[in-house]
């Protein structure tokens, strides 16, 4: 007799429960068959039934050792099945595997983070612009997801103005109007007051690499194998950010930390209207020329670069565009998953690293 057991193959504790209640019951049933044979089993019969009953334990074993790797590679690839419908429908949205993004809640109650991907927002002059943006939002999610849906909007209309006065763009003025209108905007609101966002953001086209950071996110770029930053992380131990914080009246603390007036960890945001003079809005903007070396950009907020390096990240991600595969047969379509979706790999790898922040991940082929 056996017992037929329908139950989630990830549940490893209950398969196992089943499979020892199985070796029980059928070593009670050839107990039971020996007894009938002989009432009193000679040392013979003694002999014999420890012979079969130890074949038939080994037997089990072996079958339950078979089951569990069953059940390994059914849980591995029902965990592919499911990502790969996620990444499908990124695919559908981007028309192809980049750029491809990645954000999770980690081990915060909460998720903050908000990530923008906006192909050819700007179409002007036969030359097409896209658009690439991490928020980091701190205090909830409002400002954040605010930024998504208008801060890409708000620069295509600063480009359209510019493009009627002028052939060339000055990027830092554009990208500087942009964000304190986006500032001005989520301020409007009494309920930000202790809500912000950072805010990284880049414009690339076939000419340029244009970068605008607030905050502590992030923006690599891996060219000629060598990572590049883009940014510059905004925090109040910067010496230039100390010093333009207590000039404006503003104290850094060590609360838990150096935060300004012991409560912000990062010394720019979009968003924190009670911080204000001491924490702005204004965005530094670095413009790079694009190479034949590119070969693809990072966008991240801090719970990635906290536990992970600039070169790090991008060993990571050259070896999943370069088809870095794991060769054994159980992580096969795990490797292939994550291969397609280096952003997936890094925000994994994160978490194997104990970040504890939201954790979202962009990364942009330069070489696609």
């Amino acid at each position: 007799m056996l017992l037929v057991s329908i139950i989630n193959p990830k549940n490893t504790f209950l398969c196992e429960l089943v499979f020892l209640l199985n070796m029980m019951i059928n070593n009670m049933d050839h107990t039971n068959m020996d007894h009938t044979v002989s009432s009193q089993p000679s040392s013979s019969n003694c002999r014999q039934f420890v012979s079969y009953s130890s074949k038939s334990n080994t037997i089990f074993a072996r079958r339950r050792r078979t089951e569990l790797r069953r059940m390994k590679v059914l849980s591995n690839a029902d965990d592919s099945l499911s990502n790969k419908r996620r990444f499908e429908n990124t695919k559908k949205e981007h028309n192809d595997n980049f750029p491809c993004h990645s954000s999770v809640i980690g081990r915060r109650r909460e998720m903050e983070d908000a990530v923008s991907i906006e192909k050819k927002f700007v179409d002007e002059n036969s030359r097409k612009f896209d658009f690439y943006g991490v928020y980091d939002g701190h205090g909830g999610s409002r400002v954040a997801y605010a930024c998504r849906e208008r801060l890409h909007k708000l620069l295509a209309t600063e480009i359209d103005i510019e493009n009627k006065n002028t052939e060339e763009m000055n990027w830092e003025n554009l990208m500087v109007e942009s964000f304190a209108k986006m500032d001005e905007e989520v301020n409007e609101t009494d309920i930000v007051d202790s809500i912000g966002s950072t805010a990284v953001v880049a414009v690339v086209s076939d000419k340029e690499i244009v970068v605008a950071n607030c905050g502590d996110s992030r923006a690599v770029l891996s060219r000629g194998g060598v990572p590049v930053p883009l940014s510059v992380d905004h925090k109040p131990n910067r010496p230039d950010e100390l010093e333009r914080i207590e000039l404006s009246g503003g104290r850094v603390i060590d609360w838990n930390g150096l935060r300004v007036l012991g409560v912000l960890a990062t010394s720019r945001s979009i968003g924190d209207r009670q911080l204000k003079p001491y924490v702005i809005a204004k965005p530094e903007v670095i413009v790079n020329k694009r190479d034949d070396a590119d070969e693809f950009m990072i966008l991240a907020s801090d719970g990635l670069w906290d536990v992970i390096s600039n070169d790090l990240a991008c060993q990571v991600v050259r070896k999943c565009l370069d088809g870095w595969t794991c060769r054994r047969r159980s992580m096969k379509e795990h490797h292939k998953r994550t291969t397609n979706n280096p952003a997936m790999f890094l925000t994994e790898l994160a978490m194997a690293r104990g970040s504890k922040d939201n954790i979202s991940v962009i990364v942009v082929n330069l070489k696609h």
